[in-house]
């Protein structure tokens, strides 16, 4: 089998490279501007060196709270995080960043970047963030021509670009007609398909754009993932954490229940470990709580969502606009798929309410990333709302799995 060298640009926590990771890719670069998801890069990083050199116990010393950070980081390897580059990607810095790329690969020995992926934020091309931004003045709706610098920079052989369904349609269209031909005069040929990660194991219906591009020069195309028919529900990954209040911390927490077919399954638990981290969940106030109540009782009695501001009492009225986001109070479906886990979560849980009444509160942050597919042996670095804004960014690990493998066939025939 061939060795396959690849670039995580925009990555965010890694998810999209990790597939790869787990399918045998080598990582040279990851590029990342947040400091946060750069060092839950470098813990994810260190778990994957520890579990190699059958060393977990010291990684989950360090997630269950028992090792600080800086003790952490410290005991590991000079060069473990040597792929690390913590940058924002811009016209400034790009040099800098080809320079530290250039380091990797000779240090690697390696001649050549044969794959890139990345995702640019995307929240410009969404539908919520229409409402709370200035098109004119958001550079990050012309990321993808930094994105196409590192094509013409390292003329990788192959290049996975994931955003959000409104790059489709943002400005008429004329900003994906442009991002097409850009690659396209970059020397790629480009297939793009719309993708729900539902399809691909992931217990949430989360579509998203992926274009797939590769060299002229080459016989490729956009692969073919095995889709996974499957009846796993939401519940499957809810009830065996333990309940919480709002505002509640559980950095570890034992198991309530023996892990079930999907967790197996889908490697969400290690059935080496007994315990999870980070079930973290957000205060709530009052009148918060009262809403979420009715949210989930009209769901569960009536499988209708609440509208607001119809089917809220006026004393409960606190939010100014009440001309859109209908369904700003929404839980999710235990006995179905969660909707899309968006960024959005960092700044509130209205969106995603837990399905038990009785604890009334939004999702933590392990049941975020369980429903994004994140195994519980992935821990995320920063504040509640950092960690949560993560989440929402990624792409789930199922999907890039499904994607590692069947690029992976594919380039063993070039």
């Amino acid at each position: 089998m061939k060795q396959i060298n690849y670039i995580d640009i925009f990555a965010g926590t890694s998810a999209l490279s990790e597939g790869f990771k787990q399918a045998g890719f080598n990582p040279v670069a990851h590029v990342e501007m947040d400091k946060d998801a750069c060092n839950t890069i470098k813990t994810r990083i260190a778990y994957h060196y520890l579990k190699a050199e059958n060393k977990h116990g010291f990684y989950y010393d360090y997630v269950c709270g028992e090792t600080d950070r800086k003790t952490f980081y410290a005991s590991l390897p000079d060069n473990l995080d040597k792929t690390l580059i913590n940058c924002e990607i811009s016209d400034v810095t790009k040099k800098y960043i080809f320079a530290q790329i250039a380091d990797n690969l000779k240090n690697q020995c390696l001649n050549s970047v044969d794959l890139i992926v990345g995702g640019p934020p995307c929240q410009g091309y969404s539908q919520r963030s229409r409402f709370e931004i200035n098109p004119e003045n958001d550079k990050r709706l012309h990321l993808y021509i930094q994105y196409g610098y590192f094509l013409k920079e390292f003329t990788p052989k192959v290049f996975i670009f994931e955003n959000v369904l409104g790059l489709l349609n943002f400005g008429n269209g004329k900003i994906y007609s442009d991002i097409l031909e850009h690659f396209r005069q970059a020397g790629y040929e480009v297939d793009s398909k719309v993708l729900n990660a539902c399809d691909y194991g992931v217990l949430q219906n989360r579509k998203r754009l992926f274009l797939v591009g590769w060299r002229k020069d080459l016989k490729f195309s956009f692969p073919s993932l095995k889709k996974i028919i499957h009846t796993h529900t939401l519940g499957e990954i809810l009830d065996d954490l333990s309940p919480l209040k709002p505002g509640e911390n559980i950095r570890k927490g034992r198991y309530s229940e023996e892990a079930g077919v999907y967790a197996k399954r889908f490697g969400i638990r290690d059935e080496m470990i007994d315990f999870y981290t980070q079930h973290f969940t957000r205060p709530h106030n009052e009148n918060d709580r009262n809403i979420y109540k009715l949210a989930i009782v009209k769901w569960e009695n009536e499988k209708k969502r609440l509208k607001y501001p119809d089917d809220i009492p006026e004393r409960l009225h606190t939010q100014r606009n009440k001309s859109s986001f209908f369904d700003r109070f929404k839980v999710v479906d235990r006995y179905g798929l969660s909707h899309t886990i968006i960024a959005h979560i960092a700044k509130d849980g209205h969106y995603y309410i837990h399905p038990d009444v009785s604890q009334c509160r939004s999702l933590s942050v392990r049941e975020a990333a369980r429903i994004q597919s994140f195994p519980d042996s992935y821990f995320f670095e920063g504040s509640r709302s950092s960690i949560f804004r993560q989440i929402g960014n990624a792409v789930p690990p199922l999907l890039s799995m499904a994607f590692a493998g069947s690029i992976k066939k594919q380039f063993n025939e070039i």
